[in-house]
């Protein structure tokens, strides 16, 4: 009975609205102002604010959607600053560890170019009295970066508190910028499943997992063709990315309490490389989540309710129901006092 509770309990909190990007436009995005054409086949999704991996377990593929937007989204340039906006409201679970990835080779390499370690989308430390009002990040885009007509952005986030998450939205840009290449530390992945690290929860110590984004980190080096902004490259260099071990005598760091921490810090590395690990973009779910015909009728945004088969539940989102999100194989929907979560029956 009580391994039954703890698992409902789970599930209950996956259901809860999370955080999730809206520009640049990840992908099927309902919540972007504008965004292209949905590939043929696709649907919009309305669900991009759950995690991707928990406690352990892969539950969507990285981007969740491996299929690109047809065009990209935005057009940033190397050298300048560049803001990422996250959607208001959301679950922020005391903050956590974020990254700002780029990758030119379809989504096999990411390299950072911007971190948020610690509180992320808090103002200060919440000990501190820091508040989740954090909602726009504005960072400078390394100057070295190649340009590319087709690139992948993706935010990846680790949460302090809660069931041992990881959240991610990616979103399909192009990069103005000289042909060439940047070095820069390898993008972070844990509690994603097997041969990955688990953060566990930070329990007030907001150093827990640090190293892994510090001291224990690695370089990779990208490529790009390079991209002027007006359509002159085709596409990008499909970049073979090598990794380097940064060097480090102790597996805890010992930087600074900043909210932000800049992805080019590390500067001692090994001589010796390797293949980089498995692709993200290769790892796959172990189950898809159905669709069904959503209830119809005016609600409250953010509202959430039961299918009325009780198969899945919907989410209200600008004063109309989402499509159906189906619960887990043999679970059914519940409504407890207004809480709604999936379990069994």
């Amino acid at each position: 009975m009580l391994f039954k509770i703890s698992i409902v309990i789970a599930m209950a909190t996956a259901v809860l609205c999370h955080m999730e990007i809206h520009k640049p436009c990840p992908r099927y995005s309902s919540k972007c102002s504008t965004h292209p054409a949905l590939p043929a086949g696709e649907t919009i999704d309305y669900n991009l604010n759950t995690p991707i991996g928990s406690n352990g377990n892969v539950l969507q593929p990285f981007c969740k959607h491996t299929i690109p937007w047809p065009q990209s989204t935005e057009t940033w340039a190397a050298g300048q600053p560049v803001t990422v906006s996250f959607v208001a409201g959301g679950a922020t679970h005391s903050g956590g560890h974020c990254e700002f990835s780029v990758s030119y080779d379809g989504g096999n390499t990411y390299v950072v170019v911007h971190q948020e370690l610690r509180y992320c989308f808090f103002t200060a430390a919440p000990s501190a009295g820091g508040v989740d009002t954090v909602r726009d990040y504005t960072f400078t885009l390394p100057a070295s970066l190649p340009g590319t007509d087709k690139a992948i952005f993706a935010w990846t986030w680790v949460n302090a508190v809660g069931n041992r998450e990881f959240y991610n939205n990616c979103g399909d840009i192009a990069i103005k910028g000289s042909a060439g290449s940047y070095t820069g530390k390898k993008m972070t992945i844990a509690n994603y499943g097997a041969g990955y690290p688990e953060i566990p929860e930070f329990l007030g110590n907001y150093d827990t997992g640090i190293s892994y984004y510090t001291t224990n980190a690695t370089q990779v080096t990208v490529t790009g063709k390079g991209y002027a902004g007006d359509g002159s490259t085709t596409s990008s260099t499909a970049t073979t990315a090598t990794t380097t071990a940064v060097q480090t005598t102790s597996t805890s760091s010992s930087t600074s309490s900043s909210s932000s921490t800049s992805s080019s810090t590390s500067s001692s590395t090994s001589s010796s490389t390797s293949t980089p690990t498995t692709a993200p973009s290769s790892i796959v779910p172990t189950t898809t989540v159905p669709t069904s015909t959503p209830s119809t009728g005016s609600c409250t945004s953010n509202a959430y309710q039961c299918s009325s088969d009780g198969s899945g539940y919907q989410v209200c989102l600008n004063n109309a129901w989402s499509n159906v999100i189906s619960c887990a194989p043999g679970t059914v929907c519940f409504n407890n006092g207004g809480s709604i979560y999936c379990g069994w029956p």
